[in-house]
């Protein structure tokens, strides 16, 4: 992607390791490196996708505030987004929606973003003696673009080569909800799971492959309902173009 205005590039950067892609935006002819967001229209931000980290974004007295007292905040501005929108909060139908949505944004669907639902992962001996990788495919998820807060969904595929130490299959699945269940980009979404897998498995020979609907580019937008997006990550053996083959030859 590229910007010719005030000479504002969007180029991708390797770390020296190799091991992940970064999506980085600089100014080429500023004299630091400070990432510039500010020359760029929400629309454009919104639309092509950008990454600002790996990190989710959050403020930093996040969690000062308790799950009872965000739902209440959440309920009284939907209502009022309801109310701005021309819709009659005292139907029957309406009028108990804001207390669903903040309900369901606080215990489901951006449930991912409270660490205490982080799931507790107790890892085995792995006395099987396997040293293959084991894939686990088909993980369904959804989960939320956060330039629109439309959904996202689709089928995550994992795979791991054991160091020593094996990781009940459940927990895999859980690992994917917990990163999913917040607003999300993509990118970041397939990064964070398989940080989280290198982790707690203490391998580096981790591969997640993540592919989704966008909401965001289906419903509105382009209105392209036939395109899906894939990302990937490929650490340590799985860089290998046999290993990785054998991964892809999996999932397919």
């Amino acid at each position: 992607m590229y910007y010719t205005e005030k000479n504002i590039f969007v180029v991708f950067k390797v770390n020296t390791n190799f091991e992940i892609m970064e999506k980085v935006i600089m100014d080429v002819v500023a004299d630091t490196n400070e990432v510039l967001l500010t020359n760029f229209s929400n629309d454009e931000i919104g639309d092509e996708h950008i990454m600002t980290g790996i990190e989710t974004p959050m403020v930093v007295d996040a969690f000062l505030v308790s799950d009872h007292d965000k739902k209440k905040a959440i309920e009284f501005h939907f209502g009022k987004i309801m109310e701005t929108l021309g819709l009659d909060l005292s139907d029957d139908s309406l009028k108990g929606t804001p207390e669903r949505v903040a309900k369901m944004y606080v215990e489901e669907i951006f449930s991912g973003l409270n660490p205490k639902n982080k799931p507790k992962v107790a890892l085995f001996d792995n006395k099987y003696k396997y040293n293959d990788m084991l894939v686990e495919k088909n993980i369904s998820f959804y989960s939320n673009c956060e330039h629109h807060f439309v959904p996202v969904f689709g089928k995550a595929h994992i795979a791991y080569i054991s160091s020593g130490k094996v990781i009940g299959l459940s927990k895999l699945n859980r690992i994917v909800q917990y990163f999913s269940k917040r607003p999300q980009v993509q990118e970041r979404l397939t990064i964070q799971i398989a940080h989280e897998l290198q982790k707690v498995l203490g391998t580096e020979d981790i591969a997640v492959y993540i592919d989704a609907k966008h909401l965001c580019v289906s419903s509105r937008g382009i209105k392209d309902d036939t395109s899906s997006t894939v990302t990937v990550f490929y650490n340590g053996a799985f860089k290998k173009d046999s290993v990785k083959n054998e991964f892809l030859k999996y999932i397919g």
